[in-house]
């Protein structure tokens, strides 16, 4: 209720609440211009102009505006200029026979797309021509040499997109518009083509790679699936870890046969999983199977917070502590490792089955803990050849890390198009992950071995493993990565 006011003497309130009433108003109209201010449109539409017909322009006039449009956006990319002149060795005239050359021009200038650490390079190339001062002769100077035939982008930036898509697991349309951005005018497609090109070039280390791992005595192997575009069923990627090398084999099945085919003929032992595929790599190959204690324990884990399982976890978690006090003491693959495996490992393992076999009588086959005991009771064997040979690890982990790049390119890239397609990826993964293990540069080593792997002979391939490879001298690393 309005207070009454004692203006005029009759004490009436309308004439005040008339005043607050338009104080109000003139509040709420000042806010409202303020809004009106604060979204109103910056410019008005301007009436559409009638469009002016254009002659469509031509493939190469299309492809050389889109090379103008990006280096206007080009960070990133640096452009060189350089003319090649002809050698004095080709001035001489079919015709006369004479060497008194004059320049007559320049041919149709060619560019190379180069990677640099950092950034990128742009280099022109324009090529001197000469002629005979008789007039019957034109010699043009020879083009730079490239890793591949027509194709204006350098092993450098080869290697670049493959160590992009296989290591850092970026797919081909993510690198298209990363290089957008920074001006490299390159389209998806084209990447692909690179990519396969590069995986054909390298063909020839395949054998090599998988002769060296086969040499090695021991040797982890797991597997993972990959959708392939043109089977309904899933394909598999394989991991032949060995001691230096990493090898990847793409295959349509996983059935033994191919364990059986990569070290059916080599002698000494491999680490897995109980995946019954490797039976046939034990019984008509030559190799001892050693089992992993991670995916004993992993069930274990899987068991829940019980206290038999927390009492099998802590057993498994002392074991690892003698491995870890024997890398310590730098003592690791050394009769010394394998007496601390006797004292310690030996009397927490038999414990171990022990507790399974205690396990197995009062949880059902079908308990999470019961699958955990049948594991470690139905791999003792295997899980038991560590105690014997100091060589062999406790687990498979070293597998199953090499296969973690391959689940994150499943992940980001999906699958592959083709049986081809997925056998040039194990390929190139083999590569780049094994740099990575004797740390090596991939990007310096695929750059080097594009170059170099057509000019090597069958029997020295093995020279071009990223084990054996040896960078360029110093007066070539100054040329690496010229075109």
């Amino acid at each position: 209720m309005v207070p009454p006011s004692d203006d005029d003497g009759h004490g009436c309130g309308f004439r005040d609440y008339a005043k607050h009433l338009e104080t109000k108003l003139e509040v709420m109209a000042a806010e409202m211009e303020v809004l009106k201010r604060a979204f109103a449109r910056r410019s008005e539409k301007m009436g559409k102009m009638p469009k002016v017909a254009r002659p469509p322009r031509t493939p190469e006039e299309a492809a050389d505006r889109r090379t103008e449009q990006a280096l206007l956006r080009a960070e990133h990319v640096v452009t060189e200029e350089k003319t090649e002149p002809v050698p004095d060795a080709l001035k001489k005239c079919q015709l006369c026979g004479g060497t008194s050359f004059r320049s007559v021009g320049t041919g149709k200038p060619g560019e190379i797309y180069s990677y640099v650490p950092g950034y990128f390079r742009r280099v022109i190339t324009t090529r001197e021509v000469v002629a005979c001062r008789c007039g019957g002769c034109v010699v043009t100077a020879p083009a730079p040499g490239r890793w591949s035939e027509k194709t204006r982008y350098d092993s450098s930036f080869v290697a670049h997109l493959v160590v992009s898509k296989c290591l850092v697991v970026t797919p081909l349309y993510r690198l298209e518009q990363s290089f957008a951005r920074i001006g490299m005018p390159i389209a998806r497609s084209t990447m692909n083509d690179l990519f396969r090109r590069a995986a054909t070039k390298l063909e020839r280390l395949r054998a090599p790679l998988f002769d060296a791992i086969k040499k090695d005595f021991l040797v982890h192997v797991d597997e993972t699936s990959f959708n392939m575009t043109k089977q309904t069923s899933k394909a598999f990627i394989w991991a032949f870890v060995g001691a230096s090398l990493t090898g990847y084999r793409f295959d349509l099945t996983r059935g033994g046969d191919v364990p059986l085919d990569v070290l059916g003929d080599s002698k000494g032992a491999f680490v897995a999983d109980d995946y019954r595929g490797y039976d046939p790599l034990t019984k008509k190959g030559h190799r001892e199977r050693c089992g992993c204690l991670a995916h004993a324990r992993r069930k274990f884990f899987e068991a829940g917070d019980v206290p038999e399982a927390k009492e099998a976890l802590e057993i498994i978690s002392v074991m690892y502590s003698v491995e870890h006090e024997a890398e310590r003491r730098e003592i690791l693959g050394t009769p010394l490792h394998l007496d601390l495996r006797r004292a310690f490992t030996r009397p927490l393992f038999i414990r171990l089955l022990l507790l399974c076999r205690e396990l197995r009588h009062s949880h059902g086959p079908k308990t999470l803990l019961g699958r955990a005991a049948r594991y470690t009771s139905n791999n003792r064997r295997e899980l038991g050849r560590a105690l014997r040979d100091a060589r062999i690890p406790l687990d498979n982990n070293r597998a199953e890390n090499a296969l973690r790049v391959v689940a994150l390119g499943r992940k980001n890239f999906l699958f592959v198009h083709s049986e081809e397609a997925g056998k040039e990826l194990a390929l190139l993964y083999s590569l780049v992950v094994s740099c990575t293990r004797v740390g090596v540069n991939p990007v310096e080593y695929i750059a080097d071995v594009l170059d170099r792997v057509d000019k090597t002979a069958d029997d020295h391939l093995d020279e071009l493993l990223p084990d054996r490879w040896k960078p360029p001298s110093a007066s070539e690393a100054s040329t690496l990565f010229d075109p």
